[in-house]
């Protein structure tokens, strides 16, 4: 195809706003060999595009590289560039006129460094070329199988067989087929409806799977027989009823999976009739899910929709390999997939691996993504983990949630203030196989050994099989040597996603202090909340100062009247106002701050952090909104609040804790089982503080987490004033070491019956001066 040397005219280019897909790469360093290549459409969602490479910026046709017939608004390249600095441009592509190329977009460039990783993406002639077509196709290949079955019969432990067979085949041998659903009363949601039926048809699927699987691996006609017997009463429900994915989309999702495993897997045991069947379920319900995730999600333009990006994943990858080379679509959908995992996942995170929505959402994403990354590798050879952010996402939890905390890290979380979800270790354990990092081994197995007996509990057994999970990974993965993290860097900071995360000594709980503060750029969209600048604080076995209340329900009360907003945060309120937390998305991508430093120094860590913009859209006389944190000979905590503001405001300095504390004109303590700390008010400019403290969440309906327990907060009040400068010290203590109940210098006048070991108080006093020689 030519390509001009003038100057062509432009494109009528789209503006990115925050909540679309960006232009990139443009002007910085690729962390990846090829880059990936994103835009707006530009046109109707029919348009194809064109696009060109090349070191010289006016694109001489000799040095420039052409992708042509693109079919969505983004490319990974099937080959790779040799490092240097490049331009690229992309226009709309019209196979009836391709010499005739008249209108190009903005010309933008990227630098590509030495020894990037590879991560080519195979091209669409050539994708599936050594695919095996035969079923199964999910998991093992016909050949697979068979050297499957070849090495149970041996040893019936293999993999852990024997345990797959006893608990999760068997006992689907002896269970009544499942009827379809109710649904809700009048069609009204139900929580409890919604949960019981969510675990429903997840044993759909352990259902129709296991019992395929072991009919199969043991050449059991009655098992394979009752397999079709769940299969085919699922494939003759309703698909635009209650288990369509307009009605809940959980529950299509679900049922969508169950019939892709059963198709996929009792292909040749079905009649052309009971094929014709299940086959036609499978598509119509694929094309619900799929039209809505490409169609009215546009996830290719507005990444940002949680469920809808799950769903490529948990839904249309599966299904789609199931349905190959069978019906036209499943090849679109499964393109779709790979193309968008390969070139603009993951939305909530970058080459560092961090994730936005926090550590338990990264488990579902990533629990979904690691099952659809090998489903891919075996049946295309397709490698997605060796993307930079695959091979440094299981960072993320490692930091963000050590296996002894409950309730010190930001997001949503459903396992109302349990330890850590089992998937979070199994994931973890994934990971470790992929990159050989020996400490995410050693979070498994801490996972592992802290959570026994929880395998039934909902946030598990309603979302994963474990025995399933487990043979899968020991046919496919290697098993790594755990290495405690001993050595790993003290400061984490996950700059994409705007989290810092302090670990001290996390391989023994005895000494170990985890701290996490975030000032995000994705603001409190999805499953993100009003916590700029926030911070949460965990120590010796003990979450001390925590986030606040319980994500019963999505839209509950208490999701969105307490846990969701600033006020069940360990953060600052402005005339009684947090930050905006509301249903808005465009308001929640504009509730951003940003971590300003995050620094190791030579005797303490240093955290800076500015949520003045997510302030500002519900105070909007805010000028500044900083927090400083200084972490200090691995001990103590010295935080720094400064607001600015262009007239009088009064701010409140919120602790959150799972219980009460006891109260001094400016100092507190909280105590728990293992663990406490001691805090005071070491100096404040103008005001004088006062100390209160409440039990309970205010505005939320307790009948929705009854049973539960109830946590407290502690009020800081500061009178109002154009200019706030305040510091906070926080000591976490070990209940059973007397050395470490502290207090303060007398002379300095607060009311402490603490006292400091003659170090830490020489280093206060360091950190002290370095405060006063800033002008605070």
């Amino acid at each position: 195809m030519a390509t001009r040397t003038t100057q062509a005219a432009y494109l009528d280019e789209p503006r990115a706003g925050r909540l679309n897909i960006q232009y990139a790469p443009d002007g910085q360093s690729v962390t990846e060999n090829p880059p990936r290549f994103t835009w707006l459409p530009v046109v109707a969602d029919e348009a194809h595009y064109v696009l060109r490479v090349s070191a010289d910026p006016t694109f001489p046709a000799a040095k420039t590289q052409v992708f042509t017939n693109i079919a969505l608004n983004f490319l990974t390249p099937d080959t790779v560039f040799a490092p240097g600095k490049y331009y690229w441009s992309y226009a709309v592509w019209d196979a009836d006129s391709e010499s005739a190329v008249t209108q190009w977009s903005t010309s933008r460039s990227f630098d590509v460094a030495p020894d990037l990783p590879e991560t080519a993406l195979p091209n669409r002639t050539d994708r599936y070329a050594h695919a095996d077509m035969a079923h199964p196709r999910l998991w093992q290949s016909p050949s697979a199988l068979k050297d499957f079955k070849k090495a149970v019969a041996k040893d019936a432990d293999h993999c852990t067989w024997s345990t797959f067979y006893e608990k999760s085949v068997l006992p689907w041998m002896d269970r009544p087929v499942m009827k379809e659903p109710a649904g809700y009363p009048n069609h009204q949601r139900v929580a409890p409806i919604w949960r019981q039926t969510y675990i429903d048809c997840q044993e759909l699927i352990y259902a129709i799977r296991h019992l395929a699987i072991g009919g199969h691996v043991t050449d059991n006609p009655e098992m394979v027989a009752r397999a079709k017997e769940w299969l085919l009463e699922v494939a003759s429900w309703d698909p635009a009823g209650v288990t369509s994915r307009g009605y809940t989309d959980e529950w299509a999702f679900r049922v969508t999976d169950a019939l892709a495993w059963g198709y996929d897997w009792l292909y040749n045991d079905m009649s052309a009739d009971e094929r014709d069947k299940v086959r036609a379920a499978l598509l119509i319900r694929t094309r619900e899910i799929a039209d809505h995730i490409i169609k009215h999600a546009n996830i290719h333009l507005f990444p940002y929709d949680s469920h809808a990006v799950r769903a490529v994943s948990a839904v249309l990858i599966p299904a789609a390999i199931a349905l190959l080379d069978e019906e036209p679509e499943a090849r679109d959908w499964l393109d779709y997939s790979i193309e968008f995992l390969f070139t603009v996942y993951s939305p909530w995170g970058d080459a560092d691996g961090g994730w936005a929505e926090g550590p338990h959402y990264w488990m579902t994403g990533m629990a979904y993504l690691t099952e659809a990354a090998n489903l891919l590798k075996l049946f295309t050879g397709i490698n997605l983990y060796n993307r930079p952010f695959f091979q440094h996402t299981g960072d993320m939890p490692l930091y963000t949630k050590a296996p002894d905390t409950r309730r010190a890290t930001f997001g949503d979380d459903s396992t109302m203030g349990d330890l850590p979800c089992l998937k979070i270790g199994y994931n973890l354990r994934q990971f470790a196989g992929v990159t050989g990092n020996g400490a995410y081994q050693w979070y498994y197995d801490e996972i592992k050994r802290n959570d026994q007996g929880t395998e039934m509990a909902f946030y598990n057994y309603g979302w994963w099989d474990f025995n399933f999970d487990e043979m899968l990974y020991r046919t496919d993965w290697p098993v790594v040597d755990a290495v405690p993290p001993s050595d790993i860097d003290k400061l984490k900071f996950f700059e994409g996603i705007g989290w810092t995360a302090i670990q001290h000594r996390m391989d023994d709980p005895a000494q170990h202090i985890q701290f996490v503060m975030k000032s995000s750029p994705f603001g409190s969209i999805s499953h993100s909340h009003g916590d700029q600048n926030a911070f949460c604080l965990a120590a010796y076995g003990e979450d001390l100062a925590v986030q606040s209340g319980y994500y019963v329900a999505f839209n509950s009360t208490m999701h969105q009247e307490w846990r969701k907003q600033t006020v069940s945060k360990n953060a600052i309120l402005i005339n009684g106002q947090g930050q905006y937390a509301g249903r808005d998305k465009a308001l929640q991508m504009q509730s951003t701050g940003k971590i300003l430093a995050a620094e190791e120094r030579e005797d303490h860590i240093y955290i800076k952090g500015d949520a003045t913009p997510a302030y500002k859209l519900i105070t909007p006389e805010v000028t500044k909104v900083e927090r400083e944190v200084y972490f200090v000979r691995d001990s103590y905590f010295v935080i720094v609040d400064s607001v600015d503001a262009s007239e009088e405001v009064e701010i409140e300095w919120r602790l959150h804790a799972n219980n009460t504390f006891e109260v001094g004109a400016n100092s507190f303590r909280n105590t728990g089982e293992r663990a406490g700390f001691y805090g005071q008010v070491i100096w404040s400019e103008g005001t004088t503080p006062t100390i209160t403290q409440t039990t309970g969440y205010p505005g939320v309906d307790m009948s929705e987490i009854k049973d539960q327990h109830v946590g407290s907060f502690l009020s800081v009040n500061y009178t109002k004033s154009r200019r706030h400068r305040v510091a906070t010290l926080l000591v976490p203590y070990a209940n059973d070491d007397p050395k470490r109940i502290f207090h303060f210098l007398d002379d300095q006048g607060y009311d402490c019956d603490l006292y400091f070991t003659d170090a830490d108080e020489n280093s206060f006093k360091v950190v002290m001066k370095k405060l006063a020689s800033t002008g605070i």
